[in-house]
């Protein structure tokens, strides 16, 4: 079995009205599909490129949304989530488009990071400057159902050095 790609991910709404005017006009991202729902809802897919989509569920009844556990309460200070939750969705976008998204989110009133976070393998995971060994270069910021989103920006190309590292036991029981 090969995959070829993400095909979509699905995730919950509150306000599908909301989400629509969100990734089509700040995220510019074309409303693909449209489905009512037998029981009352909605299942809308917008094209995020690459051939992906980001679909969203809306129902008129939805229990309420659980920072914290089902996503994060606040980044970067309070990011860890549940087994089996969504931490955050990243976005792939060229290096030279990181201003124009910060650009963008500010234009646009989006809560965000206001800088671009420079990932490496130090101690602390990130540096204030971009230097050789930062791997992806992000823009944070959440949409109007609080799901965190990253534009993510590779700078280099993964190898066998890149897994240093051996995974670890459950700590928890599931």
């Amino acid at each position: 079995m090969r995959t070829t790609g993400i095909n979509h991910l699905a995730l919950v709404c509150r306000d599908m009205q909301e989400t629509v005017k969100f990734y089509t006009e700040v995220l510019d991202m074309p409303l693909v599909k449209t489905v009512a729902l037998p029981d009352g809802g909605q299942h809308f897919f917008f094209d995020c490129g690459g051939g992906a989509a980001v679909a969203f569920f809306w129902w008129p009844e939805t229990p309420a949304a659980a920072p914290g556990i089902a996503s994060v309460r606040k980044f970067p200070e309070d990011s860890k989530t549940a087994i089996g939750s969504m931490n955050h969705l990243a976005f792939n976008v060229a290096e030279g488009e990181l201003s124009k998204c910060l650009d963008r989110l500010r234009a646009a009133g989006v809560e965000h990071i206001p800088v671009v976070v420079n990932h490496d393998d130090s101690e602390r995971g990130v540096a204030a400057e971009m230097h050789e060994g930062v791997f992806v270069r992000s823009v944070y910021f959440t949409d109007p159902n609080g799901i965190m989103m990253e534009f993510a920006a590779s700078t280099k190309d993964f190898g066998a050095e890149d897994i240093p590292h051996a995974p670890r036991g459950a700590t928890v029981e599931v």
